[in-house]
Order: structure tokens, then C-alpha cells, then sequence
């Protein structure tokens, strides 16, 4: 990669992809990004998956207080979590262009973690709209699934090959509304256990509580399922009249929880905002933060959350 190609234009958001074909060329593409934004004296955020943070580290000799790091295993493990992440780096440097580089898809990625990661691609756009931000996004051409390569090229205005940068004939806009993102979950199994509520929730808390407890998770993580989904249940009283349904199931992997309701969220980036403390509306923020996976539909037919978190010692 040409250095400064990807330089932004004007004074708002920059949003480009880059499909690499190996690790040299990862390595000196976030090089080139990174040292190309400390010559601008722009602070620059690199957040990869893994043992990668290690090789970035030796690749760039960086002792800046103008460099920040992360492991995207962790931090974007569930994709909502990212681009509050993000906003915390821009209010950290007021008045300031910032770089963000990330790589938010790796091998052993669930289908469902990556259709949430196109999700997150879509809400850039709307998030950051205006913003003195210039973000790249990392994607291994090798082994990435097609649906995987066609929401990278619909959610980035600019696609980088070879160096060039070229337009992405198939953005489709940056309302953030991420429409093309809200097909409806599958069905959970005909055997997920069940639970009606309209406004006592302490029987909802204890089927979750058992379930997860008789079917591998620890004590902390049962705790935080039950608190994410007591979350959501509070927003079901608080916004609608009619109550909710909660269905708890498991996979060899995960245990699923999902609450539904007749309530409509209308905000594109809820859960993905912190807002001030005197103001309500911190449930989604919360679910968002101790869940591994958080997949949220809302429409004029109700909502439906499907919380996942890993069984232990997997």
C-alpha cells in the first residue's frame, strides 16, 4: 500500500476496506496507516485479532502517547462493542483527526458474529457520519466466505487493491439504518424451554439462572445472563403494556437466551451509545457490554434479542 493512500478527504469521515493476501502485506499496510497518521500528528487506534497485536507491536517500534492498541478477540468479540470503543478514542483527542484500523473478521468467527460485524460496517457510517475520523478495515482475501466479501464491498464508500483506491460500485449509502442487516433470526429449537411475563420477573430470572446453570456456565457468566436479560424484561414494562416471552436453549457451544417483545426501537445505534447517567435508557449499553453476542431486531412487529454467551471451557 501506496503511503498516504489512504488519506482522508476533507474534514469528515473516511471509511475504506482493504482486502489483503498475506501477512507481509498486513503487516505494511498497518505500517503505512500508522505511521502515516503519527506524521500528520493524527492519534491512531489498531485493533487486530490475537497473536497479530504482537507482530504489529514488533513491526512498528511505537512508544507514543498518541498510539493506542487492542485485542479485537476481546474488544470486538461481540461487534456492538466497537464503535463505542471508538468514540471514546475520538473524545479522547478533541480537536484532533484520528485513525482507527481494525480487523474485525478472523478465523473461527461464527456466521451469526459475522453478520453482526456487517452490522457494525453499516453503523460506521451513520455513527461517525461527519466525523475527523479516518478508519480502515482489514479483511483476509483468502478463505473469506462471498456473503462476507459482498457486505464488505456494500458498507464501505472506498475499497483499497493494490494500493489504489477505488469506489465500491455496491455501497448502499450511509443512512445506518443497516435495513439490508435485519432478516429475521432463525427459529429457536422446539425444545428451548420458555416463559411468559407481564410483571413479576422473578420467575423469568430463575428458569434463566437454572437453565444456564444445569447446561455449563459458570456462576459470573449465568449472573450476567441473567442480569442482561432481566435488562431487557425491564424495558418490556417500561415501554409496552403487554408484557414479554423469554426462550432459554443451548448449542454444543453457547447458551442462548432470547427476549420478545411488542416494543419498536427505533434508534440504529442503541446499545452502541453510552449516554449521560442522569439519562434512562442504559439497558442495551449494559446487555451489549456482558454478552458475548447480541443480535437485535425491531420493527413495527415487535423486537426479538438473542443474547449468546460461550459455555465454559469453550
Amino acid at each position: 500500500m501506496n503511503e498516504g493512500v489512504v488519506a482522508a478527504a476533507g474534514d469528515g469521515l473516511s471509511h475504506h476496506a482493504l482486502f489483503y493476501r498475506d501477512q507481509r502485506e498486513f503487516l505494511a499496510c498497518v505500517a503505512s496507516f500508522a505511521h502515516d497518521g503519527l506524521t500528520r500528528s493524527e492519534p491512531v487506534f489498531i485493533a487486530v485479532p490475537g497473536s497479530k497485536g504482537r507482530l504489529v507491536g514488533e513491526q512498528l517500534h511505537q512508544d507514543s502517547r498518541y498510539m493506542a492498541y487492542a485485542d479485537m478477540a476481546e474488544t470486538g468479540r461481540n461487534p456492538a462493542r466497537i464503535i463505542p470503543v471508538v468514540r471514546s478514542f475520538i473524545d479522547e483527542h478533541p480537536g484532533r483527526r484520528i485513525r482507527f484500523i481494525e480487523e474485525p473478521v478472523w478465523p473461527g468467527r461464527s456466521a451469526e458474529e459475522r453478520y453482526e460485524v456487517g452490522r457494525h460496517e453499516a453503523l460506521i457510517n451513520f455513527a461517525f457520519a461527519g466525523a475527523a475520523a479516518t478508519i480502515l478495515c482489514l479483511y483476509a482475501a483468502d478463505g473469506l466466505a462471498d456473503s462476507v466479501t459482498g457486505t464488505v464491498r456494500r458498507t464501505h464508500p472506498e475499497i483499497l487493491t493494490d494500493g489504489r483506491e477505488q469506489a465500491s460500485a455496491n455501497y448502499a449509502g450511509a443512512d445506518g439504518r443497516a435495513l439490508a442487516f435485519e432478516g429475521p433470526l432463525p427459529a429457536p429449537p422446539t425444545g428451548a424451554e420458555v416463559i411468559s411475563y407481564l410483571s413479576d420477573l422473578r420467575p423469568m430470572r430463575r428458569l434463566v439462572e437454572d437453565y444456564a446453570g444445569r447446561n455449563g456456565l459458570s456462576d459470573d457468566r449465568t449472573a450476567s445472563l441473567v442480569l442482561a436479560a432481566s435488562e431487557l424484561a425491564a424495558n418490556t414494562l417500561r415501554h409496552t403494556s403487554g408484557g414479554g416471552t423469554v426462550r432459554v436453549w443451548h448449542t454444543r457451544l453457547e447458551i442462548l437466551c432470547q427476549v420478545e417483545d411488542a416494543g419498536w426501537i427505533t434508534d440504529p445505534l442503541a446499545g452502541r451509545r453510552r449516554r449521560p447517567a442522569a439519562e434512562p435508557g442504559h439497558g442495551l449499553w449494559l446487555v451489549n457490554q456482558v454478552c458475548d453476542l447480541v443480535e437485535l431486531r425491531s420493527g413495527q412487529a415487535g423486537t426479538t434479542v438473542r443474547l449468546h454467551m460461550r459455555r465454559s471451557g469453550l
